[in-house]
């Protein structure tokens, strides 16, 4: 990007929830956190140090399927910011010490994280709609895998998975490609070439009916999700999926905000939301306001849920969003770290990197029909799962009556 004199650099490692064991059921995160304990060249203050000393952050992050290490610096400052990156890939300290350090650090996360029921009730509609299956799982971890796993064995789960095969490094700004391998070249060491990367777990089983699952905890909200299984990732209707999202509640003129929100104020947030994996994926809305407001609520999204089947999108809804959706992908592009991800991201899940005017062809292509054809078979109302925080489950079962009966019986 001839443009910008900066870099946005990162790692993307094949790994993530969805490829542990119940056993391991949180490691993939604590390793991410032990990229940060130091490495045999730098401590964790030098790192920490490096980074402020270039006016730039490294930070990370751990998902469902992929691990990402990632920083963004001037240009003149990539090689120094790569080989601290690569360092922290390859090489961190896994040692006794080190990770009851750390793990004390990821149970406080733990539980700040359960004591957050906005960001809880995601999980409990994963664990409602995928089951058993890692999918189902939270990300960061159970506490008493992060408590219990000795640092051999956390050291041997990074040697099984952070390895060349199994690892993408994008780039995006003022940098050169050779000069970038050249780069990761001389970084690799004695990393093993021919390790094979781990191997996904097989797609849910989603065959079983949908559950309602409901966390008693005292909220001044109730927190609720309403969600099911969707389609892959590399699924051609993808494009027409996010345009649905973006209509139904994915935007602040979407018909789940205008309702819900804005014509009745019965929440401040309300949204719907698209995950997509190898083999699978998941829609989903969140809403949450007071008790006395849910029974309303949720009235109002069973009326949208039905309109969704027969009137899915006008003909102006259908044009507005695609505008949307272009306009975001694009101004996406116009940063360096939206590139990076970009490219991170698709290139280890295997998917194709789309020109611009590609990206744009296939947005323009959704046609309504698409549009009714996906709500009919993935927002039927028959089909969700609950999932919900709050104070009383009675007062949920009541309110999902008119949305889905089954679920409230």
């Amino acid at each position: 990007m001839d443009s910008v004199r900066s870099v946005a650099l990162g790692y993307w490692i094949g790994t993530g929830s969805a490829a542990e064991a119940e056993p391991q059921a949180g490691l993939s995160h604590l390793v991410e956190h032990m990229l940060f304990r130091g490495t045999a060249r730098y401590t964790s203050l030098e790192i920490d140090q490096l980074f402020d000393g270039m006016g730039a952050e490294v930070n990370a992050g751990t998902g469902k399927e992929s691990t990402s290490v990632y920083t963004r610096v001037l240009d003149g400052h990539l090689q120094a910011a790569h080989e601290a990156l690569a360092d922290m890939v390859w090489r961190p300290r896994m040692g006794a010490d080190d990770l009851a350090q750390e793990r004390e650090i990821v149970l406080e996360e733990i539980a700040m994280y359960e004591d957050d029921p906005q960001e809880k009730v995601f999980d409990v509609l994963g664990e409602a709609v995928f089951g058993s299956h890692p999918l189902g799982r939270a990300i960061i971890g159970r506490p008493e895998v992060v408590a219990g796993t000795p640092a051999e064995d956390l050291a041997a789960f990074h040697a099984a998975r952070y390895v060349p095969r199994n690892v993408v490094v994008a780039a995006a700004g003022a940098v050169e490609h050779d000069a970038l391998v050249g780069l990761v070249r001389g970084t690799l060491g004695d990393r093993p070439r021919d390790a094979p990367p781990p191997e996904h777990g097989a797609p849910p089983d989603v065959a079983h009916a949908p559950r309602r699952l409901f966390f008693a905890k005292t909220t001044e909200q109730y927190h609720v999700c309403l969600g099911a299984p969707a389609i892959a990732r590399d699924d051609d209707r993808r494009f027409a999926l996010r345009i649905l999202d973006t209509i139904f509640g994915g935007t602040s003129s979407s018909r789940l905000f205008q309702e819900v929100r804005e014509n009745r104020g019965l929440a401040y947030a309300v949204y719907s939301f698209v995950s997509l994996h190898e083999g699978t994926g998941q829609v989903g809305l969140y809403l949450g306001t007071r008790p006395d407001n849910i029974p309303k609520a949720m009235a109002v999204v069973g009326e949208l849920l039905g309109r969704m089947q027969h009137d899915p999108a006008t003909a102006e809804e259908l044009a507005r969003a695609k505008e949307n959706l272009k306009g975001r992908v694009v101004l996406g592009l116009e940063s360096t770290t939206g590139r990076m991800n970009r490219l991170g991201s698709s290139v280890l899940a295997d998917m194709p990197v789309m020109a611009l005017d590609e990206l744009v062809e296939r947005i323009d292509a959704v046609t309504l029909d698409d549009l009714a054809a996906l709500a009919a078979e993935l927002w039927e109302p028959g089909r969700l799962s609950a999932a919900a925080i709050g104070g009383d489950e009675d007062i949920l079962r009541a309110a999902l009556e008119p949305v889905a009966p089954a679920l409230a019986a």
